[in-house]
């Protein structure tokens, strides 16, 4: 069974290879229908021996080999530019990788067919009659355009989440529906004291390599990010299979991601930033909302409790406040430890609630 990066990995990727893989079956079929069996191409004179099989694999393999590129190393690279510079700079590059595999592609495939070798004078000449062809330039704006469409993609994927976009492109919240959830609040511990010593600019910068010390444990572990509120981040999981155990574990993989960074954040900034977090489930209406700007957004009471839960951290002098329901929904073999604090009433609720604090 893949994990849940794996899966983020392919679906981020898949486009890359989809797109012009699409687009060079279309080309090929369009080809075929123009051309038949006449048996050149009247702009080069180079052979009609389209493999319309071996174009699209060819185009579907070389665009998941750059979308793997743009997840695993460019994005990091270009994390810190704008939307538009990133589009431009990586279509750019993209385009020019497809040039040069198609200048590998062409010579190979006439290599093949005349059974000579790639750098022979005739392999040379069909070449170079294809390069300095309109029909070559056409295709190369082609697959331009799917490139293009990818790298977007990307960027609108790495700017609203993974999840925010399936679930707006798969139109699941266009009515809204009831369903429930874990919500976990987290808040960055003496975060007014870390603003002020460090000044906003810094403080900001420090703010954006916290979140991003905390995102791999979210994506490992299934989590979406509902929302960030200054220092707070809202993380949600869908109530299904091991939902409790994914959560916990979640809580402690994000605690030992930022320890493991702890020395990084002290050399740069002079702290090392902690956090404290509520957890609660149970039902919401969740939905599409907005008209200047649309989102996706959960209401319940939940969202309410899970707050007031996370504010009462400091009074129990804990990491990690759970709610009698949560815990309840924990398997019975779990590795994690829930621990009792009492029956407290929250504020703005009339009934109370169970509270308990879990160590691994």
């Amino acid at each position: 069974m893949l994990s849940n990066r794996q899966r983020r990995f392919i679906i981020q990727v898949l486009p890359f290879g989809l797109v012009p893989a699409v687009f060079s079956l279309i080309q090929g079929l369009l080809e075929e229908g123009i051309l038949g069996d006449y048996p050149v191409y009247p702009a080069t004179g180079n052979p009609n021996d389209l493999n319309i099989a071996f174009s699209v694999l060819t185009s579907f393999v070389v665009g998941s080999l750059i979308g793997a590129g743009e997840v695993l190393f460019v994005n990091k690279w270009l994390k810190n530019r704008s939307f538009g510079f990133n589009l431009l700079i990586k279509s750019t590059a993209y385009v020019f990788a497809i040039i040069v595999a198609t200048v590998i592609i062409v010579s190979s495939g006439h290599s093949i067919g005349l059974n000579a070798s790639p750098f022979s004078p005739e392999v040379s000449t069909y070449v170079w009659n294809f390069f300095s062809s309109f029909a070559f330039w056409s295709i190369i704006c082609f697959y331009a355009v799917a490139i293009v469409i990818a790298v977007f993609y990307s960027e609108v994927i790495n700017n609203m989440g993974q999840a925010l976009f399936i679930n707006f492109f798969s139109g699941e919240y266009h009515r809204p529906k009831t369903e429930n959830r874990v919500y976990m609040f987290l808040d960055m511990k003496s975060s007014t004291t870390h603003a002020e010593s460090l000044g906003h600019i810094k403080y900001f910068q420090m703010l954006k390599e916290y979140y991003e010390a905390i995102s791999d444990p979210i994506i490992d572990f299934g989590g979406e990010v509902y929302q960030y509120v200054g220092d707070e981040v809202v993380i949600t999981w869908k109530v299904k299979k091991n939902f409790a155990s994914n959560a916990i574990q979640c809580f402690f993989a994000m605690k030992q991601s930022l320890k493991n960074r702890s020395g990084e954040f002290l050399k740069k900034y002079g702290i090392a930033p902690e956090f404290k977090a509520g957890i609660h489930f149970g039902e919401v209406t969740t939905g599409e909302i907005g008209v200047v700007k649309r989102d996706i957004a959960f209401s319940g009471d939940v969202l309410n409790t899970t707050a007031r839960i996370q504010g009462l951290c400091n009074q129990y002098k804990t990491n990690l406040l759970a709610s009698d329901v949560f815990v309840e929904a924990l398997p019975e073999d779990t590795a994690f430890q829930a621990k009792a604090l009492g029956n407290v009433e929250l504020r703005g609720r009339n009934e109370k609630i169970d509270l308990f604090t879990i160590e691994e």
